[in-house]
């Protein structure tokens, strides 16, 4: 027997908003979602329950018009462009559109700004996070289709030893110790990512690094 509409919403609900899931109340404005879309996007994918408070009582969806800026959000408001998939279910009287975005296999995607600035997002616990220069440096590491062979300059051995020695350090504090660049800096903390020597971790809306457990033993 399949799930009625309000026992498969209400259990998405009970599970509160998380890295792959997010209320909305509702939507008013393409180029705020699309702040959503590419957080979704450059993460593992998730869905906007939208009709649905912060506190999980459900509001339902005021009009087709949020249907229409959720599909402009991702076509003209993200680039590049996301294909979404939209289903309207029937809760409590009230419609919840259940929006449902894949990972991206073509990072960064980006939203646009009232700018035309492109910025891009990350899905981190329940919130979305502006990107920083390494996790943009990633990206583009991986869009890199050859071998990528690593050398330990001195350089290199210097950073992973400072980063030894402090439990956990800003990219900024990489490079003051280190007295290497901070774009240099940058594309060697993506390096060290990459090849699983260091991880990245967001905590009171700052990006630390840190050598990896196995690699401080």
């Amino acid at each position: 027997m399949l799930p009625t509409d309000e026992y498969y919403i209400q259990k998405l609900i009970d599970e509160g908003e998380h890295v792959h899931q997010d209320f909305k109340f509702a939507i008013s404005d393409a180029r705020k979602i699309a702040k959503s879309i590419s957080a979704f996007s450059n993460t593992e994918g998730g869905r906007l329950l939208v009709g649905v408070k912060d506190n999980g009582k459900i509001a339902g969806v005021r009009s087709e018009e949020e249907i229409y800026m959720i599909e402009a959000a991702a076509k003209m408001y993200c680039t590049p462009e996301v294909n979404i998939s939209n289903k309207i279910f029937r809760v409590q009287g009230k419609d919840v559109l259940e929006v449902c975005i894949e990972e991206s296999k073509n990072k960064p995607v980006c939203a646009i700004d009232e700018n035309n600035k492109l910025w891009a997002y990350v899905r981190i616990n329940d919130e979305n996070i502006l990107a920083d220069t390494v996790f943009l440096n990633r990206w583009k590491h991986n869009k890199q289709e050859e071998k990528v062979i690593v050398t330990y300059s001195e350089r290199e051995k210097y950073l992973l030893d400072i980063l030894s020695k402090n439990k956990e350090l800003t990219l900024n504090q990489c490079s003051r110790l280190s007295r290497i660049p901070r774009i240099t800096t940058s594309r060697l903390l993506a390096d060290f990512i990459r090849f699983d020597l260091v991880e990245q971790i967001f905590r009171e809306h700052t990006f630390y690094f840190r050598l990896k457990e196995e690699n401080t033993k």
